[in-house]
């Protein structure tokens, strides 16, 4: 691989890894996110019009991003539309090391994720001689230990899902389980209440489980206070940002200033995907 995996270093060191979410799908956003300090980016695919020349761009603008003073490079991580082994295979072929794929349901489609990502006999994932993931071909040995680099985070996002944890869980190759808030409070028949009570009591179980599994619980909470306790809990992933809601929250403030309009007077929309 063009560089080690420090994010998939990190996570089965057990050591918590603060990202942001992004969907703003620019390489402008995307390089001036990546000097931000944070561990991990989300560049997310699945609610975003980003095509797979456009996440290239981005991936490149989170690589030449200049870390903030006394952090690491920020690693990008990748969310296709969809957990298909043809987009699984586009992304990787572009560099994206990690991935978290959405909607995973149990230990079968796991293993479908799995199978995708690796080269045969292992898997299915097809050979390209001349990938930037390859470094154009310059790397001799891409193929022979890309799987060591690579980082594989499904998402459970119903409760059929997180009654599959332990099934997800024991699939080798599965390094992450992501837990998404918005989706699961609407599959538990309170959308738009990710902070529902019954909603939170079945995050804390799952993040519990699924690191006594031995894998690495994930969320996205914008809320500071919920985030706190997602990480005392054992999430060792969690974005704590979101770049449009950030984006949203200052220009509304800066128009009701001179409006006379408070922001909070407004309905907000659902900050948890």
């Amino acid at each position: 691989m063009p560089y080690t995996n420090h994010f998939k270093q990190a996570l089965r060191a057990g050591r918590a890894q603060i990202g942001i979410w992004s969907t703003i799908p620019s390489p402008f956003v995307s390089e001036l996110i990546g000097g931000a300090g944070y561990d991990w980016v989300l560049l997310d695919t699945e609610h975003t019009p980003t095509d797979v020349p456009l996440m290239m761009q981005q991936l490149q603008a989170v690589a030449a991003a200049h870390p903030a003073a006394g952090a690491q490079p920020m690693h990008a991580v990748v969310r296709p539309a969809w957990n298909d082994p043809v987009l699984i295979k586009r992304y990787l072929d572009i560099g994206a090391q990690t991935l978290l794929l959405p909607f995973v349901q149990n230990a079968q489609e796991a293993q479908a994720a799995v199978r995708a990502i690796r080269y045969a006999p292992d898997g299915i994932r097809g050979m390209g001689g001349s990938t930037r993931a390859s470094n154009f071909g310059r790397t001799a040995d891409y193929v022979a230990k890309a799987a060591e680099d690579l980082c594989l985070l499904v998402q459970v996002e119903t409760p059929q899902a997180l009654e599959q944890i332990e099934a997800i869980a024991a699939i080798d190759g599965i390094d992450g389980i992501f837990i998404g808030p918005a989706d699961l409070s609407a599959s538990m028949g309170y959308p738009g209440q990710a902070r529902h009570p019954e909603v939170n009591r079945s995050i804390d179980d799952a993040i519990r489980r699924i690191r006594a599994c031995g894998k690495a619980p994930g969320i996205l909470m914008v809320d500071e206070a919920r985030a706190r306790e997602c990480l005392d809990l054992g999430a060792q992933f969690v974005a704590v940002a979101l770049d449009t809601i950030i984006l949203r929250n200052g220009v509304d403030a800066a128009a009701a200033r001179f409006r006379g309009q408070s922001p909070a007077s407004r309905p907000t929309a659902s900050s948890s995907y």
